[in-house]
């Protein structure tokens, strides 16, 4: 199991690039499974993945880049 601080550098690299795409969102779950179910790290992070698959849903151009 990794700490709170891997994780959150994890999930930096996974979305620094700026090219999201499935794997990225693959990553990002596996990441969140990592942390216990009542950290706050992993409800920040899980309204966080929410609010990126959103905005990757309603841009079309981008949406086709991460493919």
């Amino acid at each position: 199991m990794l700490t709170e601080q891997e994780v959150a550098r994890s999930w930096s690299h996974v979305f620094k690039s700026g090219k999201i795409g499935p794997a990225s969102f693959d990553r990002a779950e596996q990441l969140l499974d990592e942390l216990r179910a009542e950290s706050p790290l992993r409800h920040r992070l899980t309204l966080e993945l929410e609010e990126l698959r959103i905005i990757h849903a309603s841009r079309p151009s981008m949406a086709a880049q991460g493919s």
